[in-house]
């Protein structure tokens, strides 16, 4: 067998692990949504995955150091989208509608990890996160509003209580939304925007 025969059955196999890999996320995800933590088995996981459950324990050292890891993924997946077009130099307060609109889309887009990131933000497994492991993930967001401050431009308070006026807003109307009580229409969301910044604003 020549070294390319070589170096193409490895990169095949390793294609066929992320693939693997993906789809007991995915089924992870899933299941959480639909039967919540405590019911989620790592047996149910690889059934709906289509692996063994012995396949898990080769990428996940147990339940916890799993949904550890599709947490921050996830997170990572939403910041990446959030953070779309912001520039160190952007006018303050178009970056924020620019973060904010890009969290809004996310969450359409992106239903099944927008419930499961809810879920894992209220459950037991959030105290096991580290601060600065999600915290590095929303760094443009932490430098624009430092910079808001410095520029005398947005309220000069705790990055927490700022945020909390963009998130929790966008979020609570994401519940109502995929109830049917809500539509994200562009009328609702400049007034959703305009209200968070008139909120943080000076």
């Amino acid at each position: 067998m020549t070294i390319n025969e070589c170096s193409f059955i490895i990169r095949g196999m390793r294609y066929k692990d992320e693939n693997k890999k993906e789809a007991i996320y995915h089924a992870t995800m899933l299941l959480l949504n639909e039967i919540g933590f405590s019911s989620t088995s790592m047996s149910k996981i690889a059934k709906r995955a289509g692996v063994s459950a012995s396949t898990i324990y080769v990428y996940f050292e147990n339940k916890n150091d799993m949904l550890h890891k599709l947490y921050l993924e996830t997170k990572n997946k939403m910041s990446d989208k959030m953070f779309s077009g912001i520039e160190d130099d952007i006018d303050v307060k178009k970056g924020f509608e620019i973060i904010s609109r890009n969290y809004i889309n996310f969450i359409m887009e992106n239903r099944d990890e927008f419930l499961f990131l809810q879920q894992f933000g209220n459950s037991p497994y959030m105290g096991e996160v580290e601060a600065n492991q999600v915290d590095i993930l929303f760094e443009p967001v932490y430098k624009l509003a430092k910079r808001g401050q410095e520029e005398n431009i947005i309220k000069t308070v705790n990055k927490d209580l700022l945020f909390v006026h963009i998130e929790t807003p966008i979020s609570e109307l994401a519940k109502k939304y995929f109830r049917g009580d809500f539509e994200f229409t562009e009328e609702n969301i400049s007034a959703l925007v305009e209200m968070s910044w008139d909120a943080i604003k000076r």
